[in-house]
């Protein structure tokens, strides 16, 4: 552990402006919730927002909704918000970590550290005490946010065990950071590796309180998660700590285990052996688009057979939700149309669900252009006959492509476990084809992304900004009553949920075509900025 304090004030000065931007993002992304909800519902609202809040659907994507039969507006913001301000911590922690060990390793700087006096293990042990202390002030200012809100939690004490519920699941994935970043010796692979398993948690605790929500017998899966322990402990409502005692122990046993595995391996080298690749590359390995396809093949077969995997799970519970129609609060049957509409009215919302889920392999696929630069595996490529151009517009379309792809996939399962579920196979095409439709708004948020590395690599961030606001939006707005100008600036919101709505075909063409022309913005930045290498 020699030098540990030495790297901690070293990643300190690094993160000068990183850190803050995320610990006070954080915090202004539930002030903000505080603010709007404490401003905008009223007793009326609450109610039936409750209401809607206790369907199968809503304890997917918000969680058990603790302490809604005697609703408040701090109750309504922890049980619907909280998730995604774990979310939030999560990723922030799993950037932190890899950011501070394995981009090190792999370009090169930690060798020229580890040089000098510093331990085996300090580059690990100061990206930890950093994650943790990014954590802890979050958790801090969120206390003191949620307090000051209109929303009025009431408690000081329930309001920090709120703000610790988020800097828990964040340890945790801290912890698991610390694991992935010893099994591959490429950061966005470890990266990958735990955004991979912050999307099964998220999901399996979602089908947990899914199935809880409608008497099912897998409310169990909740105690799988990182999310489902941090929701549990029902702040306003149950007031639990112990919780998070489970999210304290996995976190020191993850990140024992990083230790553990980093003393097996060697400096830049991973846990996982590489595979030795063919003495001469393959005939139809030629042009810029086939090289891409092979640098993005693997992340799109995981990706492909979690999204097939998930629609078809996803898809099953149209069964239970039918029959459980009458017991439904009329607030919900309109929405969806009614007790018919019920089964369209959930499988058009899942095409939103999974178009938010496959955005953001779309952003990763654009940071992964980043990493190609940045680690000088660019430079020799463009050095031959491939142009600027061609070579961001080859892997923006493999990630075009396989966004689509992916979407007809968990189109294809969510009919098929549909299908299994009701036995009627008629649903199947407009499923797919509502799914499919969603390409457009992925591809919008795709070229943000491209429009931002060609000009501004540094600013390539902004795209989650709004990525997180869309998804808010599209999941929120309307329970907000917001006016529709603040609804439609979502990239979520006008293709239409189809077959529940009607597809919007001008939409579906105008934001193909928004896409096309950030596109092109990127690759005519791209061409005429220098390549920046590490």
């Amino acid at each position: 552990m020699t030098g540990t304090w030495s790297l901690l004030g070293f990643m300190l000065r690094r993160d000068r402006v990183r850190l803050p931007a995320w610990v006070l993002g954080l915090t202004a992304l539930l002030a903000y919730f505080g603010v709007a909800l404490g401003l905008v519902l009223d007793e009326t609202a609450l109610a039936s927002f409750a209401a809607f809040a206790a369907t199968p659907v809503m304890a997917l994507i918000g969680g058990p909704g603790y302490g809604f039969d005697e609703i408040t507006t701090a109750r309504f913001l922890v049980g619907l918000y909280g998730g995604y301000l774990m979310i939030g911590a999560a990723l922030m922690s799993i950037t932190t970590v890899s950011r501070h060990t394995r981009v090190e390793e792999q370009t090169g700087r930690a060798e020229l550290v580890r040089a000098s006096a510093v331990g085996r293990h300090a580059p690990l042990a100061a990206a930890l005490i950093l994650t943790a202390l990014m954590n802890a002030a979050a958790t801090g200012l969120m206390t003191l946010a949620f307090i000051a809100s209109p929303a009025e939690p009431g408690s000081p004490a329930a309001a920090l065990l709120f703000a610790c519920s988020i800097g828990a699941a964040g340890l945790v994935f801290a912890g698991l950071a610390a694991v992935t970043v010893q099994l591959s010796p490429f950061a966005r692979a470890a990266s990958g590796i735990a955004g991979a398993a912050l999307a099964a948690a998220f999901i399996v605790r979602g089908l947990g309180d899914m199935s809880a929500q409608q008497g099912g017998d897998l409310g169990w899966l909740t105690w799988l998660s990182p999310f489902g322990w941090s929701q549990q402990t029902a702040p306003l409502t149950l007031d639990r700590w112990w919780p998070l005692l489970l999210s304290l122990g996995a976190a020191l046993l993850l990140a024992a285990a990083g230790f553990a595995l980093q003393s097996r391996r060697d400096l830049a080298a991973g846990i996982l052996p590489d595979r030795l690749g063919s003495p001469a590359a393959p005939a139809w390995l030629r042009g810029p688009f086939s090289l891409a396809l092979r640098l993005q093949r693997s992340a799109l077969i995981w990706w492909s057979f979690g999204m097939l995997a998930g629609g078809v799970t996803l898809g099953a519970f149209v069964r239970p939700m039918a029959e459980n129609a009458s017991g439904m609060p009329e607030q919900i049957l309109v929405v969806i149309g009614g007790t018919e509409g019920l089964v369209d009215g959930y499988l058009g919302f899942m095409g939103v669900y999974f178009a938010i889920m496959i955005a953001v392999s779309a952003i990763v696929a654009v940071q992964g252009l980043r990493g190609e630069e940045q680690g000088v595996r660019a430079e020799p490529v463009l050095a031959a006959s491939v142009s600027r151009p061609a070579w961001l517009l080859a892997w923006t379309a493999v990630a075009a492509l396989g966004a689509l792809g992916m979407l007809a996939l968990a189109g294809l399962g969510n009919g098929l476990g549909a299908g299994l579920a009701t036995g009627d196979w008629d649903l199947l095409g407009p499923v797919v084809l509502g799914h499919v439709v969603h390409a457009p708004a992925v591809w919008l948020l795709l070229g943000i992304s491209v429009a931002l590395y060609g000009l501004t690599p540094r600013l390539l961030g902004l795209t989650w900004a709004v990525f997180v606001w869309s998804t808010l939006l599209g999941f929120f707005g309307e329970m907000l009553d917001l006016d529709e100008a603040v609804l439609a600036t979502s990239v979520f919101r006008h293709v239409g949920q189809y077959p529940a709505e009607e597809i919007e075909w001008a939409a579906v063409g105008l934001l193909t075509a928004i896409a096309a022309g950030l596109v092109a913005v990127g690759a005519m930045g791209f061409r005429r900025r220098d390549l920046i290498t590490a």
